[in-house]
């Protein structure tokens, strides 16, 4: 990653989770008899205060566009050495609903994607799923709520250039799984040939 970004030292103090060595993590199982995902995987443990999460409001909320490719850069080195992730062909980020990508100008996963993408040698589909509802912020919701909120707002936009595809779908934090959830059932809809998913962040959830 670039020093510009973040110093190599503070990369090294970051709570790493190492999902991508573990097939059986506490993120796999956030996804078990919800969603067919073949494996899940998170850079880092993201919580209230800590490191990671300035890093996410860096690129989320101050333009740091570019924070979102490094980190995907980044993250990519690790997901290459995994079996679980050694097949996927095409990366897929979370979309905003266009209402919200005007206001913000861009789409901070679809960056983190494109970092992936580059490490991993593989095709960035920044247009593959399509938000067609502009929902409220899932923030303060709770689980079921957040389900709600997002199962029917996704769908496929690239059918042809995702039909029979290994599938890598990314988005900057996860906590309950619900927005990814809702992704995964609009990818194996087309159908895909599998889902792995991968985060900046995961919070876990009480």
């Amino acid at each position: 990653m670039q020093e510009e970004f973040v110093c190599t030292m503070c990369i090294y103090k970051l709570p790493k989770t190492n999902f991508h060595s573990q097939a059986d993590n506490k993120l796999s199982k956030v996804f078990a008899g919800r969603a067919e995902v073949n494996a899940a995987a998170a850079w880092c443990y993201y919580q209230k205060g800590n490191s990671v999460q300035d890093l996410v409001h860096e690129l989320k909320y101050k333009g740091k566009k570019e924070l979102g490719v490094s980190i995907g850069k980044w993250y990519g080195y690790d997901l290459k050495q995994s079996l679980s992730y050694e097949k996927v062909e095409v990366v897929v980020p979370v979309p905003l609903h266009k209402k919200k990508l005007k206001r913000r100008g861009y789409n901070q996963s679809a960056y983190f994607a494109k970092g992936l993408a580059e490490s991993m040698k593989i095709k960035c589909l920044e247009d593959g799923l399509v938000r067609t509802i502009d929902t409220e912020t899932q923030t303060r919701k709770s689980r079921y709520s957040r389900w709600e909120n997002v199962k029917d707002i996704f769908s496929a936009n690239k059918v042809e250039e995702l039909r029979g595809k290994q599938v890598l779908l990314v988005d900057d934090i996860i906590t309950t799984g619900a927005t990814i959830e809702a992704c995964v059932h609009a990818l194996k809809a087309i159908p895909v040939a599998s889902v792995s998913i991968a985060s900046i962040g995961y919070t876990e959830v009480a």
